[in-house]
């Protein structure tokens, strides 16, 4: 049993929620059963026997607390994130702000100039372990496929193994508070979706990620089994399948005397691919609940709101808000 967190204001609550842990070495058509059921219920759940080397994602998780130890002045050389590079505690554009620093990648090869000049090891390291988690990503978005009956369960995939694509590695570092600040559970990073189709989630083993599938309640995810790899549904994955698959709210909270580092892949596809949810997921009954549109617009529509709006349904068809500049 997991503890929920309603506003600070009301009363904590308890609740049975557990994400699910799917075994990607079971048999096929039942794991691809799970992976839906998780996709419309929760949003979130988690893999274990994904296929990724230990070996690489230790070298990653190695070199990235090498970096965020390192002082601040050589951490600064790799900023500031406009958009990729090192930032600290200023979230995007827009004001936000969080108890966090980071270190944004572009995660396509071809387009990856932040660590073309960097350490030989970081710049391995970082190019290893994206091709691992991208296969893993596509792995997972065809069981998705299959699941939903797409008869080319490359649908998805084809996201992210465009040459172009628009993927990005954040690498979040979220350093220790001190015993009294930790009374107000301060906000590492604030409450949002991801734009993206799917990302590809590694902590160490300090809690602090948190859903929230129903309004008002926040739902701790525990960092075990440490093998686990946390997936979940972005916007775009949400309207390639008409609202079935559920981009859920999410958030990291600051409330440990241990520092927490996370590793996320967000897939996304290039800038001029078009997000429409595929005809065989389409009838009468069940008619598009989204227009057309591109990546790109729908990256220039999040990037110009704080982190915390929704955007979405901004791009729903017969919709009171299809203008993007409200």
């Amino acid at each position: 049993m997991v503890v929920a967190h309603q506003p600070s204001n009301q009363q904590e609550k308890l609740r049975d929620i557990e994400l699910p842990i799917i075994d990607l070495m079971a048999e096929r058509s039942q794991v691809s059963k799970l992976i839906v059921k998780a996709s419309e219920n929760l949003g979130f759940f988690k893999v274990i026997n994904h296929g990724v080397p230990q070996h690489v994602i230790k070298a990653m998780e190695d070199e990235s607390y090498g970096f965020f130890s390192k002082p601040a002045s050589q951490k600064q050389r790799a900023g500031p994130a406009n958009p990729y590079g090192y930032g600290c505690k200023n979230i995007g554009f827009n004001g936000d702000y969080g108890e966090v620093e980071y270190l944004l990648l572009h995660a396509n090869p071809l387009s990856n100039s932040t660590i073309s000049n960097g350490p030989t090891l970081f710049r391995c390291a970082v190019n290893g372990y994206v091709e691992a988690v991208r296969e893993l990503a596509c792995e997972i978005l065809e069981l998705m496929a299959e699941g939903l009956g797409v008869p080319d369960t490359s649908v998805l995939s084809n996201f992210l193994r465009d040459s172009h694509s628009d993927s990005l590695l954040r690498l979040n570092h979220y350093p220790p508070l001190q015993l009294l600040q930790l009374v107000n559970n301060r906000i590492g990073f604030g409450e949002h979706t991801d734009p993206q189709i799917l990302t590809v989630l590694r902590s160490n083993d300090v809690p602090g990620l948190q859903i929230s599938p129903q309004d008002g309640f926040w739902i701790p995810v525990s960092p075990h089994p440490s093998t686990a790899f946390c997936v979940n549904v972005g916007d775009a994955l949400q309207a390639l399948t008409n609202g079935r698959f559920l981009s859920v709210r999410h958030r990291a909270m600051v409330n440990s005397c241990r520092r927490r580092m996370s590793m996320a892949y967000f897939g996304a596809p290039a800038p001029n691919a078009r997000i429409a949810c595929p005809p065989e997921l389409l009838s009468p009954h069940e008619p598009n609940l989204y227009r057309s549109f591109t990546w790109d617009e729908y990256k220039k529509a999040t990037y110009s709101r704080k982190l915390g709006d929704t955007r979405l349904h901004f791009f729903r068809l017969q919709s009171d808000h299809d203008d993007l500049t409200e």
